[in-house]
């Protein structure tokens, strides 16, 4: 009997240095972004809509993004999202905090 892949759970505050991560490459709707990880981390992260629009919508609201109505390839109307300067100074600020926080956690999973 095959066993269902166990759901991935975040470390709090990861999603919004994700969405920062991937809103760096380009300007992109929701739906894109989603993608675009899921793509990347080889389908380990599936970011639901339940908790991509509202974690968009607090870095809106934080000033880290900006949205702006536009068609997409499929002549959708969609929301289009973008880095914002202070979004980009929070994704350098937030990157290196992961990294320390990682590099020790793999330093005590580590040690013997």
């Amino acid at each position: 009997m095959e066993t269902p892949k166990s759901k991935t759970e975040l470390l709090p505050g990861t999603l919004d240095l994700l969405l920062l991560k991937t809103l760096s490459l380009e300007p992109m709707h929701g739906y894109g972004i989603a993608l675009r990880i899921k793509q990347i981390s080889r389908d380990v992260l599936n970011i639901e809509e339940g908790s991509l629009y509202p974690a968009l919508q607090r870095l809106l609201l934080k000033g880290w993004v900006k949205a702006e109505w536009r068609q997409t390839e499929n002549k959708r109307r969609a929301r289009y999202y973008r880095l914002t300067a202070e979004g980009r100074r929070q994704l350098a600020t937030r990157s290196e905090n992961f990294d320390r926080l990682i590099g020790a956690i793999v330093r005590v999973m580590e040690t013997v």
